[in-house]
């Protein structure tokens, strides 16, 4: 049988291009090697986040009498983590795969490979169709000469099935995985020092946000070390010593390798097919279609963000395209992205820095989280950061702050809508709540400021 679409991989970009694909009446076979879900539902987005969600209530439970309540904290049981995330991430892959079947769409569990114009093949057997939607996803990086043991020297998919707390924790590389993954380690009782190559955590989003959150970690005693490359790492008896290029040592039980995620094409018959490959990564157009006719390539496979949403994006416009139905690229300057640490930090548009290299002359205004009644409430600090074209759209929209992330739905709509700060200052944000911080940051560049201290 030859069908309209074979989708290899069944991450987030594969399952729902396979979804959206079997919605517009297309004739669609899945083929994922391990569970249905990939990184994002079984190693990343989700178990994290239900670490992260332990790891508030921990704080929380510590910090309860400064809220009037009386509680104890009496540690971290691990194994209770573990099934609470277990439970999380069981009934989400349950109901992915009901949709599945729902949807009519044909599962193939092996691992498939690209064997030649519309062939897919598993084993001995060979999936044909008239299109094909490689999504292979991503697996973690690490650096030349520093082995992976999975016991002293670890991934964050390690992190998931650690059976104890320990004492303390070394993260390499100050990016999304290794911010999360501090802040658990930290909220859960170990000391931890992130190390990182460049200037700020959070290298890629606005400086601002990343000194602030830099700031929030120094008063809850994460420790790191910025600006200096990791130079070598050596196990003991005990733990792992790790020497920086400047000739500073650190040792710590574990290290947590947090160097980022490297796409999975090496081996997969895609350069024998004629797809170009660079730097690991699948090359693709504006509309994820690769170099050879009616194969597209989508998620962490390409160049573009690796975040779960932008691959569920990918993944329908690629489903949308193969139908005819002309979808539009996506900006991926309006994605959402969002760091689930304490505190969150969360944006969408562009940075400063990108504006003045694209010479995009920029207003900007902060509003301090001080001054937000919610924020106080919940005990946090921080700030949301306007930045808008002069007499022009706002570009992006930068926070920082506890539950943060949660607001930035709004700004990913003033983003993409290019709304105006007039227009958005003539809207009511509800009181009391931290979305009112987006508002206030609204009506002070529309020139009337209210709860704003200049």
């Amino acid at each position: 049988m030859a069908y309209d679409i074979v989708v290899l991989g069944g991450g987030s970009g594969g399952y729902a291009c396979a979804l959206r694909a079997a919605e517009l009446g297309k004739s669609v076979v899945l083929i994922e090697k391990d569970k249905i879900g990939g990184t994002c539902l079984h190693r990343g987005c989700i178990p994290t986040k239900a670490l992260l969600h332990s790891a508030e209530v921990a704080d929380e439970t510590r910090e309860s009498e400064s809220f009037g309540v009386k509680a104890r904290f009496d540690g971290i049981d691990v194994q209770g983590v573990h099934a609470f995330k277990d439970k999380i991430v069981t009934r989400a892959w349950k109901g992915v795969q009901g949709l599945l079947k729902g949807a009519g769409v044909t599962i193939v569990e092996g691992e498939g490979r690209l064997a030649g114009p519309g062939r897919v093949q598993v084993g001995s057997e060979v999936y044909e169709g008239r299109n094909v939607v490689l999504a292979t996803g991503s697996a973690p990086k690490t650096l030349p000469g520093l082995e992976i043991d999975g016991e002293r020297v670890i991934t964050s998919e390690h992190t998931l099935t650690m059976d104890h707390v320990p004492s303390s924790v070394i993260v390499l590389g100050g990016g999304v995985i290794g911010v999360e993954l501090a802040s658990v380690y930290r909220s859960f009782g170990a000391e931890v020092t992130i190390v990182e190559a460049l200037l700020h955590l959070l290298p890629t989003e606005e400086e601002s946000s990343s000194k602030l959150l830099e700031r929030a970690f120094r008063r809850r005693g994460i420790k790191y070390e910025l600006g200096v490359f990791f130079d070598g790492a050596k196990t003991t008896e005990t733990g792992v010593v790790v020497t920086l290029a400047n000739g500073k040592t650190l040792d710590a039980e574990l290290l947590l390798v947090a160097v980022g995620r490297g796409a999975v094409s090496s081996g997969m018959g895609f350069e024998e097919q004629g797809i170009t490959i660079e730097r690991g990564a699948v090359v693709v157009d504006e509309h994820c279609q690769t170099s050879v006719p009616g194969v597209y390539a989508i998620g962490d496979l390409i160049p573009t963000l690796q975040l779960a949403h932008a691959g569920f994006a990918e993944g329908i416009m690629v489903a949308e395209h193969i139908a005819g139905l002309n979808p539009p690229p996506i900006d991926y300057a309006g994605v959402p992205r969002i760091t689930y640490s304490d505190p969150e930090v969360a944006s969408v548009g562009i940075t400063s820095a990108q504006a003045a290299e694209r010479g995009i002359e920029i207003v900007e205004q902060v509003y301090d989280l001080a001054g937000n009644p919610k924020s106080q409430i919940l005990g946090t600090s921080g700030a949301v950061k306007v930045i808008a074209q002069k007499d022009g759209p706002v570009v992006g929209v930068h926070m920082v702050g506890r539950r943060i992330g949660e607001l930035v739905t709004e700004g990913q709509l003033i983003y993409n809508w290019e709304a105006l700060p007039a227009e958005v200052a003539q809207l009511i944000h509800a009181h009391p709540t931290q979305s009112e911080a987006v508002g206030e940051a609204m009506l002070a560049l529309a020139g009337k400021p209210l709860h704003v201290h200049n």
